[in-house]
């Protein structure tokens, strides 16, 4: 049996879940996530835990037993406590600023980047140290956010220049070693 998938799920008592066949609704106080899971998974709640049981040993259900509980877990993290990635920004000029919700990013290009968050993200930026934070309550999605944002200038192996995420190596590279005298 998966290791994660037979792990319970934990619901804080600010939570509330409702679970109608397959579909899973999860409401706290950072709002309210709903997803569709796949039938052949029995998702019950007893004892303000969420348990979550596969039908057979098959590859497949083996592999939705591990994914459907994780994915329940986040759900429920996310409406109780929130998610947030930080991204740093590297390199002379490169800068972000809000306007209003948009993040408007200057990454040397001869406009500026201007990001519009999705419902349920938003964004901080911190002037000082070039950081920005990403927060919201579906993990997925912050996730794809912040990809999306580093997409538009990944750190380059030579200056390491760009957008990276806060933690991340940057494996550098060293460079032209010019010509030998003789």
């Amino acid at each position: 049996m998966s290791r994660i998938g037979r792990l319970p799920v934990t619901v804080p008592s600010n939570v509330k879940v409702d679970i109608q066949g397959s579909m899973v609704k999860v409401q706290g106080p950072q709002g309210e996530l709903s997803r569709q899971f796949s039938p052949s998974m029995d998702i019950t709640v007893e004892n303000n835990q969420i348990l979550v049981k596969r039908p057979t040993d098959s590859p497949e259900h083996r592999a939705l037993h591990g994914t459907t509980r994780a994915v329940i877990n986040n759900m429920v993290t996310g409406v109780s406590t929130g998610f947030n990635i930080v991204l740093e920004i590297d390199g002379v000029g490169y800068r972000a600023e809000l306007d209003g919700e948009k993040l408007v990013l200057y990454l040397g290009y001869s406009h500026p980047v201007v990001v519009e968050p999705p419902a349920g993200v938003k964004f901080e930026v911190d002037t000082k140290t070039r950081q920005v934070k990403i927060s919201g309550r579906d993990k997925e999605q912050i996730g794809q956010v912040a990809t999306n944002i580093r997409s538009y200038r990944p750190p380059e192996p030579y200056h390491g220049k760009g957008i990276k995420y806060a933690g991340e190596k940057i494996r550098r590279k060293a460079g032209k070693s010019g010509k030998a005298k003789k």
